[in-house]
């Protein structure tokens, strides 16, 4: 039998030494997240019904029981109702870099979390599929993509840099940051560009090559005295 009573929005207790857990959201915070996700679910199931170029805002804030207005303020451009989960994407890469096994170089945790998220892709989730396949198929998102994911280029390239006890301004932790980001694209262009679909084997092969190569140059960088 389910329980009746409604669940304690206490912060549990923390054991000795450690830091309280974190409070959980609000009532309020709870429904903005709840409304957001509602929009971006019904944004992505018009998309794939029926084509990104072929659903407008209005329809998208109707399904989504919303105003336009209500939908600008969690969406200011109609290509992140897309991406709606654009700072996770973020703070997992960050937490692969900062949270990496005793030993492991920076551009190897970069390198293992660039091939889960290949293995994400091709682990058979059709949902997960189409999204892949309507951003692939769609410029405007395809080019949005592409910027968002250069905009985390700031964020990681400071990660590596406390990581690597280097100072912050270095360009070599801003080098390894933009090039880490852009190894997945860079990979799938080689297998495009041999006339191979995206097999698995193929892009894994072709990430790995990538990152080894900028394994090998990181190295030099934090061999220096």
């Amino acid at each position: 039998m389910p329980d009746t009573e409604p669940p304690s929005t206490a912060p549990a207790p923390a054991p000795d030494g450690a830091p309280p857990a974190p409070t959980p959201p609000g009532r309020r915070a709870r429904k903005k997240a709840a409304t957001r996700r509602a929009i971006a679910d019904a944004a992505l199931r018009l998309f794939l019904e029926r084509g990104y170029d072929d659903v407008g805002i209005r329809e998208i804030a109707e399904a989504a029981d919303v105003s336009t207005t209500t939908l600008f303020k969690h969406f200011p451009v109609k290509e992140a109702l897309v991406f709606d989960e654009e700072a996770d994407l973020e703070a997992h890469l960050i937490a692969a870099v900062r949270e990496r096994p005793p030993g492991q170089s920076v551009p190897a945790a970069l390198r293992e979390h660039a091939l889960r998220h290949r293995r994400a892709a091709d682990g058979g989730d059709p949902r997960f599929t189409a999204f892949l396949g309507l951003v692939d198929s769609t410029p405007a998102l395809r080019d949005y993509h592409q910027a968002m994911w250069l905009r985390h280029t700031a964020a990681l390239a400071r990660a590596v840099a406390e990581e690597s006890g280097l100072a912050p301004d270095d360009p070599a932790c801003t080098a390894l940051a933009h090039f880490a980001l852009e190894a997945p694209r860079a990979a799938l262009t080689h297998v495009d560009g041999h006339g191979q679909d995206h097999d698995h084997g193929d892009t894994r092969e072709a990430l790995i090559r990538t990152f080894d190569l900028l394994d090998a140059g990181w190295q030099t960088i934090t061999a220096r005295p």
